[in-house]
């Protein structure tokens, strides 16, 4: 079976490593195809192709967009979309505007908690400096001392309740996949374990993402327990979608590793099952 990770991160957004680096982890990790899935930027994929190029892995061009829905930010993985597309490019800009105006806010937020500078250390943990995300503050409150690891960022700071978080409006579910479609993409819900939905919520958003073109959902994912990959690909099998596979890679020593995950459970229906330009790398097994 093909080594295929869609889900990651470079520095163009919340990762450590360079377009190239990640590439390059992935190839020493023996993953044959990759999708560089910046949060709502893709000004990383042209490098990333280079580097796939030289190295013999198919590099598939991604984006990870954020959604407002049910009162919950949600994120969806556009694959195979065109980085050059002017209606994507447009609507990511807008995005990334919304991102820089939340991150002062955040950093207010800790300031009111005692905790100071906060907007100027995660810029400096940022590459992209229209990217300051959560976990570039996360980085920082660990380098500052207020929590041993970026895990324990998150269950006490950034997170509903908690000093630095801040409500914000994301775009929407029918915009994000409407971007996604209008640039050739696929649109995948990522890492549906991580939104704290019911049932019935979860299968609300499972509805409308599949009514609005959606055509996929992470079933093998970091974000997931091993015990959970059976449901999500029971679901995805319920809502007629596609099953995704993606670590969602940040940086090493950070959560699952690019291409360290176990394949989609056999019943499942592949994303790229109908990729033409995978089609010579497909085993039987996976085609």
């Amino acid at each position: 079976m093909l080594n295929i990770d869609l889900h990651c991160h470079s520095d163009v957004s919340d990762g450590l490593l360079s377009p190239a680096e990640v590439v390059a982890r992935a190839a020493a990790n023996g993953v044959d195809v990759l999708a560089l899935t910046d949060h709502d930027d893709v000004s990383g994929i042209d490098a990333a192709r280079s580097a796939a190029a030289a190295v013999g892995v198919a590099l598939v061009a991604g984006v990870e967009i954020s959604v407002s829905w049910g009162g919950q930010t949600v994120h969806v993985v556009g694959l195979r979309v065109d980085p050059r597309n002017a209606v994507l490019a447009a609507g990511l800009q807008e995005i990334r505007h919304g991102r820089l105006e939340r991150a002062r806010r955040m950093s207010d937020d800790l300031a009111r908690s005692g905790i100071h500078g906060a907007y100027e250390g995660a810029y400096g943990y940022a590459a992209n400096k229209q990217m300051i995300g959560r976990t570039h503050f996360a980085r920082w409150l660990v380098a500052a001392g207020h929590a041993p690891d970026v895990r324990a960022v998150f269950r006490h700071f950034l997170t509903r309740g908690n000093p630095g978080y801040v409500e914000h409006q994301w775009t929407t579910l029918e915009t994000a996949v409407g971007w996604i479609r209008a640039s050739g993409g696929s649109a995948v819900l990522a890492h549906p374990g991580r939104y704290p939905f019911n049932v019935r919520e979860l299968h609300l958003l499972l509805d409308a993402f599949r009514a609005l073109g959606g055509t996929g959902i992470e079933v093998v994912t970091g974000s997931h327990h091993p015990s959970e990959y059976g449901k999500y690909a029971d679901l995805a099998r319920a809502f007629g979608l596609r099953a995704s596979r993606g670590a969602d890679f940040h940086a090493p020593g950070e959560g699952v590793d690019i291409g360290r995950l176990p394949h989609l459970p056999h019943y499942c229906k592949p994303i790229w099952q109908d990729w033409p330009e995978l089609a010579a790398l497909l085993s039987p097994s996976l085609a």
